[in-house]
C-alpha cells in the first residue's frame, strides 16, 4: 500500500456497533438510522485513533468512456484509493488523462507485465472490452495484484473458471464491478423484498434500452459486444438478487435486427424469459436501438415495486411501491456509484475481507448469458445446470453514499449513446 502504517479494521467496529434498522421502516427512517450508525462508528474510530491513512494504489487498464467519465473522477474522494498508473494503447489518452490527474506512469498493453513487476501498484481497475478481461486479470492475480474488473467477468464460462482458479491460487482479491450492489435505492429494494411485504414473489419484468452510436466499438464487434453481454448483466443480476436464487432455464430468447440502426452483424434488440425455482419468472428486453429506458418491476402477491431509473448512473434512482392499494414514491439521492464500489473494494483489500460481488457472482451471470446467446442462435430453450451461490448482498455493510462527481472533458473517447457527450453531468 502507499503508506504502511498499521491500522485496526474499522469494518469490524462497524459490525459491532449495529443500530437496529427495521426493514418495515419508511425510507426516510432507514436513511436516518444508517446515517446515525455511521456517525457513531466514525466517532468511536476517531476517539480510539483507528483511522487509517493507507491507500490502495491502482493502475487503470483501458482509458475508454467508462474509465474516464465515471471511475476516475471519484477516486480521490474515496479516501482509501489513489491513481498510480494508466495502461492504454493510445498515446493521446495517456498524455491527456495523465495531465488531468497528474499521473506520469503510463504503460502500453504490451508493457503490462512490466507494470505488474514494477512494485508501483497494489491493484488494477480493468475496463477493456469484455473478451479481454482474462488476458489481464489472470496475470495480475498471478503477480499478487488485486483486480476490480468490469462486468461481465468474461464472455464464456470457461474463461470465468480460469479467472476463478487464478484467484484461488493467489494472495490477491478479485471483485466484479457490480456498482448497484452498493447503491442505496437498489439496497432499499432488496431490503423491501426480504422483509416479505410484497408477499410471495412471482415475477420480475425489466427493460434496458439505449440508442447506441454506430461508431462505438459496441457496434463493431458482434454478439460479444452486443446487448446480451453488455446490457444483459443488469436485469439478469437484478433478477438473481431480488429472487435470491439462480435461474434453472432460459425459457425463450428472441432477437431482432433493425437495418436502419446502422449497427453490426448481431441482434440489436433481444427479449428473454428465465424460469426460477418456486414458479417465478423473469422477463427482460435489451436494446441498442431504443430511446433510453432502464427500469425493473418486482411483482408479488401482496405488492409490487418499480425502480425507474433502475440501472443507470448520473441521476437519482426512484422507487414506486404499491402495497395492497397503498402507493408511495421515493427518490434517492444521486450518488457516485463508481467511487462507492472502489471505496468498498479498497476497504476489503486493506482489511483482509473477501469482497461481494466476487468472481463467483460474475460466473453466475456469464453462464446464463451464454445460454441466452445459445437460445437466440438455436431458437430452443436452454436448461441450466444446477448452481448454488454461496454469498449474497449484505445490505448492512455494502451501502455507499459518496456524492456524485462531475465528469471532466473526455480525451479521445465518447459516451456510447448516440448524440451523448458524457454521463454523468453532475
Amino acid at each position: 500500500m502507499s503508506k504502511q502504517a498499521r491500522s485496526p479494521c474499522i469494518t469490524t467496529l462497524r459490525r459491532c456497533c449495529r443500530i437496529t434498522i427495521a426493514r418495515h421502516w419508511a425510507p426516510e427512517q432507514r436513511f436516518l438510522a444508517h446515517h446515525r450508525r455511521r456517525e457513531v462508528i466514525m466517532s468511536i474510530a476517531s476517539t480510539l485513533g483507528l483511522g487509517s491513512d493507507r491507500k490502495v494504489r491502482y493502475a487503470f487498464v483501458a482509458l475508454g468512456d467508462i474509465t474516464q467519465e465515471a471511475m476516475l473522477p471519484g477516486v480521490k474522494h474515496t479516501g482509501n484509493s489513489e491513481i498510480a498508473a494508466f495502461v492504454t494503447g493510445d498515446p493521446e489518452k495517456a498524455r491527456g488523462v495523465g495531465e488531468q490527474y497528474g499521473v506520469s506512469d503510463c504503460y502500453s498493453y504490451e508493457q503490462f507485465d512490466e507494470l505488474l513487476s514494477s512494485g508501483k501498484i497494489d491493484a488494477i481497475y480493468l475496463a477493456t472490452p469484455n473478451w479481454r478481461h482474462a488476458e489481464f486479470a489472470i496475470p495480475a492475480l498471478k503477480a499478487g495484484v488485486h483486480v476490480l474488473v468490469e462486468k461481465p467477468l468474461e464472455v464464456s464460462s470457461e474463461k470465468c473458471r480460469a479467472i476463478m482458479e487464478a484467484e484461488k491460487a493467489s494472495s490477491a482479491k478479485l471483485m466484479v464491478a457490480y456498482r448497484l450492489h452498493f447503491e442505496p435505492a437498489t439496497l432499499a429494494t432488496v431490503e423491501l423484498v426480504r422483509s416479505g411485504q410484497l408477499g410471495e414473489l412471482i415475477a420480475l419484468n425489466s427493460t434496458f434500452a439505449q440508442m447506441v452510436d454506430p461508431e462505438n466499438h459496441r457496434a463493431k464487434n458482434g454478439v460479444l459486444a452486443g446487448p446480451i453481454f453488455d446490457m444483459g448483466p443488469y436485469p439478469l443480476n437484478a433478477a438473481r438478487y431480488i429472487f435470491s436464487d439462480e435461474p434453472t432455464e432460459v425459457v425463450s430468447a428472441v432477437g431482432t435486427r433493425h437495418p436502419q440502426a446502422g449497427l453490426g452483424d448481431f441482434d440489436d434488440t433481444v427479449s428473454v424469459t428465465l424460469r426460477f425455482p418456486g414458479d417465478r419468472l423473469a422477463h427482460f428486453v435489451l436494446s441498442y436501438y431504443g430511446n433510453t429506458l432502464d427500469s425493473y418491476t418486482v411483482i408479488g402477491t401482496e405488492g409490487s415495486v418499480e425502480v425507474n431509473p433502475g440501472f443507470m448512473y448520473g441521476k437519482p434512482l426512484e422507487q414506486f411501491i404499491t402495497l395492497g392499494e397503498k402507493q408511495s414514491h421515493e427518490s434517492f439521492k444521486n450518488t457516485d456509484h463508481f467511487g462507492g464500489e472502489l471505496k468498498y473494494f479498497s476497504d476489503c483489500i486493506l482489511n483482509g475481507r473477501d469482497p461481494e460481488p466476487g468472481a463467483e457472482e460474475g460466473y453466475a451471470d456469464v453462464r446464463v448469458l451464454e445460454a441466452i446467446a445459445r437460445a437466440v442462435e438455436t431458437g430452443k430453450r436452454q436448461v441450466l445446470e444446477p448452481f448454488t451461490r454461496t454469498k449474497r448482498i449484505d445490505t448492512e455493510v455494502q451501502e455507499e453514499r459518496l456524492p456524485a462527481k462531475r465528469s471532466p472533458e473526455l480525451v479521445n473517447t465518447s459516451n456510447p449513446g448516440e448524440g451523448k457527450e458524457k454521463v454523468p453531468k453532475n
